[in-house]
């Protein structure tokens, strides 16, 4: 089936709802927003902390703080033009989605309230500050929902439950996408003058996660199949705080509120490794230091985990401020926070790479920062690179919406001024065979054994510590998945709602993305941000204060290197 846009925004988290609001706003512009998900459902809504602007409506804040912070928190691997527009844009971009009708919880005065969260300081660096804007523990389901509204208010048109399957490209233009309707099996055509992708993480590649099922890199994957180049995909975040065994996150506002990480004496660890800021140091930071207490025997009853002690917050607190906190907890672990320790573990949580874009979001190809006319991208899929080497906790609501804004103002622009490319001849070709050959196989592997297989790899392998013999075992285990992948069969054949069918599509995109996430990090002989090696502990900047491009080649994969952008802040040694 064929449909005809102006834009197509893949994706129906907040970047893609931000974008597509921009472009609803313009009068004649046709948008659609193509998403594998019921749009309320994408995992913009499981962000819970808050949302980071230097409003001061605490005590004093500047954006410039913001700026440092964020800077200093990627371990000086972010760009900083980058990172002054975030910052800068964050105050005007809350106050527009206040004004959306976004309802944040309030100050005693009524003003938007604020609460610490990690990494965030006064006065670059002097100690910690209220920074994060929030709606109780439930931000991002609130600019989800504010987001998605306005969107229906202003008729955007949605095609819910359409997994995309390829960027259709002609003579050097993207002009739009194959999806397929997972509601009957049939592939659609989406044939745009600008395509924009904003289909989110990839968590699902790792055993232990707080991603959602669709976090499969879905955006990522297919733009590296078309020969775009990804960033710094070695930079994997793993949050310091995940129920023990099951991933599922305990927000950093726990601690923010004054929530205590303990080991198995009882004590508050994170005294000796983070004097200024203790527990609301960056979550890289953290999660080592929890592995270094596991490692030195002060895990809880000598396992794998370690304590977060809320008791001291009080009911009224913890029911108040942490509601929905309280409830996974209780319903998940079956403790009660209020008076119970909670088992808590790292879990991986949030890519800081992605595809490369440039500060409109114009999807770039080489190491010259080159756009590829008409593709853009936003969000967590996407580089810019505001996050550097460590997001910082509430940087990536605020990344969704100041960079998901100005990619759809430049996409309108964009369509304004330039004409509808021709598709090329059979644009679903690639997209067909895919499906096809899935379908068509009749005896193979599960494809489930695969993705297990898979996600222990990168957990035990490519996770919080790595070193050149566990990367290298894991290269070998992707290469030898991949080739099985090839082989693997599905049994559901019908055509109307195969889950089977979409999941092993997924596999190949996790495959891909595991990829080059281990090709990065092997190329990459120091230590920074969320990238630690045991075999080059420390940081380099002599020879890798630079991104790395990992590029999918016809003889294989191929890796290059881009600079970092410095303008206001020279590297220094990151300490708090």
């Amino acid at each position: 089936m064929y449909h005809k846009y102006d834009v197509v925004v893949v994706g129906g988290g907040g970047a893609g709802l931000m974008a597509a609001l921009q472009l609803a706003r313009v009068p004649g512009i046709r948008t659609a927003v193509v998403s594998k998900l019921y749009p309320s459902r994408s995992h913009t809504g499981a962000a819970q902390g808050g949302i980071g602007a230097a409003l001061g409506n605490h005590e004093e804040d500047h954006w410039e703080w913001h700026m440092f912070d964020t800077v200093k928190g990627g371990d000086y691997l972010t760009d900083q033009d980058a990172a002054e527009i975030m910052c800068h844009n964050a105050v005007e971009t809350v106050y527009e989605l206040e004004h959306l009708g976004l309802p944040f919880s309030r100050t005693p005065q009524g003003k938007i309230d604020q609460r610490r969260f990690g990494g965030h300081t006064r006065n670059f660096g002097e100690g910690p500050v209220r920074r994060s804007c929030f709606a109780a523990d439930r931000t991002g389901h609130m600019i989800l929902q504010t987001l998605y509204q306005q969107c229906i208010k202003h008729e955007v048109e949605f095609f819910s439950e359409f997994q995309v399957l390829d960027l259709i490209l002609n003579d050097g233009v993207c002009c739009g996408v194959v999806a397929l309707n997972v509601r009957d099996g049939e592939l659609h055509t989406f044939h745009a003058k600008a395509v924009m992708l904003a289909t989110g993480g990839y968590g699902r590649a790792w055993k232990i996660t707080s991603n959602a099922l669709a976090s499969t890199g879905d955006g990522v994957a297919i733009a590296y199949r078309q020969g775009i180049p990804l960033e710094d995909m070695e930079m994997y975040q793993f949050h310091p705080t995940g129920e023990y065994k099951l991933g599922i996150l305990i927000s950093e506002a726990c601690r923010g509120e004054g929530g205590m990480l303990l080991n198995d004496k009882g004590k508050r660890f994170m005294e000796r490794y983070a004097p200024t800021l203790l527990d609301l140091a960056p979550r890289d930071m953290i999660s080592r230091c929890i592995y270094q207490e596991i490692k030195e025997g002060r895990g809880i009853n000598g396992q794998d985990y370690v304590h977060l002690d809320l008791r001291h917050l009080g009911r009224e607190v913890i029911e108040s401020k942490l509601p929905d906190q309280a409830d996974f907890i209780r319903v998940y672990l079956g403790i009660d926070p209020v008076t119970e320790l909670v088992p808590t573990q790292p879990t991986a949580h949030y890519a800081m790479g992605g595809i490369p874009t440039d500060l409109d979001g114009r999807v770039t190809v080489d190491e010259r920062n080159t756009p590829l006319p008409g593709l853009y991208a936003a969000g967590e899929c996407a580089c810019v690179s505001v996050h550097g080497a460590n997001r910082l906790g509430t940087n990536s609501l605020v990344d969704i919406v100041v960079f998901g804004r100005r990619a759809g103002k430049d996409m309108a622009e964009f369509v304004a001024h330039n004409e509808l490319v021709p598709l090329p001849p059979k644009p679903d070709a690639y997209a067909s065979a895919q499906v096809k050959e899935l379908l068509g196989r009749t005896e193979g592997e599960s494809v489930a054994d695969i993705r297990t297989e898979l996600q222990a790899e990168m957990m035990d392998k490519v996770s919080v510590i790595r070193s050149e013999e566990t990367l290298c075992h894991a290269q070998a285990k992707v290469q030898e998945l991949k080739e099985r992948y090839s082989r693997a069969a599905i049994q559901d054949r019908q055509s109307w709602f195969n889950t089977e069918l979409t999941e092993a599509l997924e596999l190949g995109y996790l495959l891909d993305i595991s990829e080059t996430v281990i090709a990065g990090a092997l190329a990459r002989k120091e230590s920074r941000g969320g990238h630690y090696r045991e075999d080059y502990p420390d940081r380099d900047d002599k020879r890798f204060l630079r991104h790395t491009l990992i590029y999918n080649r016809g003889e294989g994969i191929q890796v290059a290197y881009k600079p970092v952008k410095i303008t206001r802040f020279e590297p220094m040694e990151r300490k708090y």
